[in-house]
């Protein structure tokens, strides 16, 4: 039978690593719920508003931005213990993550705003045209009956 130790050192050590386990597995999760290269790249839209609404919906970064929270909380709680002193590699991984997940938080804003913005755009140009058309088609007319007087 194993001896159990209370020294406070390898107590110490002991929760230090769980702390480090929990923040990996947690930046791991996160990674998992991030959205694919192919899911933001790829589209089987047949207008540009099909496009913008499956862009927008694969820059979601749902749980992710949950599970960068969590690891984010145990590395400042273990780093302000003490626990990660010598562990910037943990520190790079947080960081480079945080920024991914808010360029596409930003990237997915940006999008929102065009598939709103479309629409409207689209009417606009429609009307501008038809009343161009109009104007076109009733010059016309007025020119024939000039011809013809």
């Amino acid at each position: 039978m194993a001896q159990s130790t209370f020294d406070d050192d390898d107590l110490f050590g002991e929760a230090a690593d769980e702390m480090r386990a929990d923040v990996r597995e947690h930046l791991t999760s996160a990674k998992s719920k991030l959205p694919t290269a192919d899911a933001v790249w790829e589209t089987d839209a047949e207008n540009i508003l099909g496009a913008l609404n499956g862009l927008r919906s694969a820059l979601d970064t749902g749980d992710a931005v949950d599970e960068l929270r969590q690891a984010k909380k145990q590395y400042v709680m273990g780093e302000r213990a003490g626990a990660f002193e010598d562990d910037e590699a943990l520190a790079d991984e947080i960081e480079s993550l945080q920024e991914l997940v808010e360029t596409l938080e930003e990237a997915h804003d940006q999008v929102g705003e065009l598939t709103s913005v479309v629409p409207q755009l689209k009417s606009d140009l429609e009307d501008a045209h038809a009343e161009g058309v109009d104007t076109d088609a009733e010059a016309d007319d007025a020119e024939s009956e000039e011809a013809e007087a």
